[in-house]
């Protein structure tokens, strides 16, 4: 049935790309629930997340020409992912220009997090490392997707979803030590 469904989404991405509205709403339908729960995850902010998801169909309305044929989900994912960093960035912008910030909640635990992976030394060394590898981390790790969920979002095998997370850890290890050299390592 899964691949049923890809070819569907296919077929639809192609519709959406020759200006089919009808199109759009059906992918919509059929994938802004699965999005909207997982940006939700990553972002506490429901107006946030309501933007991303529209944003997200903006891009695909406009971009859906350029889709090369991978896996929809995958593909909706990563432009989701990357509409939720630029507002984040966004907001940083605003909230450093902003003088007297105004009082706001305080961020959840998951949030802090996931900001520090965004944007700490976690977050530089994700981005020096492939983004195959980055990917597969982000889906396991930061989405707390199995196995089988990320291999199927990706559009990769499970096989190759474990072997890649291995990879990633490692290349991931060796990007924060660069970054932060343990003094314990050396000689006294």
């Amino acid at each position: 049935m899964g691949g049923q469904r890809e070819k569907d989404d296919g077929a639809l991405l192609r519709a959406v790309a020759a200006g089919d509205q009808a199109a759009l709403a059906d992918l919509y339908d059929r994938h802004a629930g699965w999005l909207h729960a997982r940006l939700a995850r990553r972002c506490a902010d429901p107006e946030v997340v309501r933007e991303v998801l529209q944003d997200t169909f903006v891009t695909v309305w406009r971009s859906a020409a350029g889709h090369r044929g991978a896996e929809a989900g995958g593909w909706l994912w990563t432009i989701a992912a990357r509409r939720l960093v630029d507002a984040r960035r966004a907001q940083e912008r605003t909230a450093r220009a902003t003088p007297e910030p105004e009082p706001a909640a305080v961020p959840s635990a998951e949030d802090r997090v996931l900001a520090r992976l965004e944007y700490g030394d976690v977050g530089t060394a994700l981005d020096r490392i492939s983004p195959e590898l980055r990917e597969v981390l982000r889906a396991t790790v930061v989405d707390g997707l199995t196995t089988r969920e990320a291999a199927r979002l990706l559009g990769i095998p499970e096989g190759t979803v474990k072997s890649r997370a291995r990879r990633a850890r490692t290349e991931l290890r060796a990007a924060l030590a660069q970054l932060n050299p343990s003094p314990l390592g050396g000689p006294a």
